[in-house]
């Protein structure tokens, strides 16, 4: 298979140059990767795809994973590396490598995380079939740990590798307002709808969310029916962050589910996003931050009524009743539990 370096001439890149295949730019994050990072850029490097642009952004990594990059940058001079002295967030970091993408498609691509070969070949050639209102092709991905071995899949598959459950496509605004249902770092966007958007809200934590939110109001999502990346899932993964006494995930996800009461414009679409604020007001209360619990109720009752379990629930966070040492045992239990269920 032929390497980054070789197709590309070592002169700084130029996806303006005429190509036969549209440029596609991967903005490759990375933040204490040390034992990862070799692993995720030579996912990239080993891509059958002939026109990729690699832009490298270490966002203040305290371990040795700056000179593990410099290192690889060695072999393959064309990448672009950004050095952060300090961790400016996952989201004005993704920013920065946004900026300087030139390509026509973007991946954002954790240091964890691992492509498989044909996945940019595949997605590319979806978007090319798609019309313009399509913004963003996602697929299945499986799990992976520490030591790289496969847990599972994002959505669990039959004997030919494809998903044993319906996945929303085409509109999808609802069934983002609904449930958690793409794997994030499955998605290929198009660098117009994000330059739409103005990037990542820079203002919260995390980004997927509110990126669905916003694109899909007026984008359509595609979904490729094939296993195309391995997610990394480690014990310290900001995902896992949910759990714990004020962490900063759930006031991003209330500025969320904020933006997304502005852009319902149907009944369905206004019933999603009231019961999706019933799971989060559940998960303030479990995590004790019991003032956003009732921001996102008065959120609520903006749409509906909270169901008698989430007034209950309002009314112990009015009490300030301590739960999140019992949940934290509780989530834990059931983490390893799911994780034993997968491996049968």
């Amino acid at each position: 298979m032929t390497s980054l370096a070789s197709k590309l001439d070592p002169s700084p890149l130029n996806p303006c140059q005429n190509q036969s295949k549209p440029w596609v730019t991967v903005i490759f994050i990375c933040y204490n990767h040390q034992n990862y990072v070799v692993k995720a850029l030579q996912s990239v490097i080993e891509q059958d795809y002939p026109t990729i642009e690699l832009i490298v952004i270490d966002n203040g990594s305290t371990d040795h994973s700056v000179e593990r990059i410099n290192d690889f940058i060695q072999l393959y001079p064309t990448i672009r590396f950004i050095q952060n002295e300090v961790n400016l967030g996952l989201n004005r970091a993704f920013n920065q490598g946004l900026a300087l993408a030139r390509g026509s498609y973007i991946i954002d691509l954790s240091a964890d995380d691992v492509l498989l070969p044909s996945r940019i070949t595949k997605q590319v050639a979806a978007f090319e079939q798609l019309p313009d209102d399509y913004g963003v092709v996602f697929s299945n991905a499986a799990y992976i740990d520490a030591n790289g071995q496969e847990t599972g899949y994002h959505y669990a598959i039959d004997r030919k590798g494809h998903s044993c459950v319906t996945v929303p496509t085409g509109a999808v605004f609802k069934y983002i307002l609904e449930a958690y249902f793409i794997c994030t770092p499955t998605m290929m966007m198009r660098r117009d709808v994000l330059h739409e958007l103005g990037g990542y809200d820079e203002m919260l934590s995390y980004e997927d969310f509110d990126f669905w939110v916003r694109s899909s109001r007026h984008y359509r999502y595609a979904y490729l029916d094939e296993v195309l990346t391995q997610k990394r899932q480690l014990p310290n993964a900001l995902s896992t962050q949910i759990v714990l006494p004020n962490n900063s995930l759930l006031p991003s996800t209330l500025i969320v589910c904020q933006k997304a009461f502005k852009l319902c414009a149907t009944p369905d679409e206004f019933q999603a996003l009231a019961f999706r604020i019933q799971t989060f007001i559940r998960k303030a209360f479990y995590t004790e931050q019991f003032k956003l619990a009732a921001q996102f109720g008065h959120l609520l009752r903006q749409i509906a009524p909270p169901n008698v379990r989430t007034q209950f629930i309002l009314v112990l966070c009015r009490l300030h009743v301590p739960v999140n040492s019992v949940y934290r045992s509780y989530h834990k239990w059931r983490t390893i539990s799911n994780r034993r269920n997968r491996l049968g």
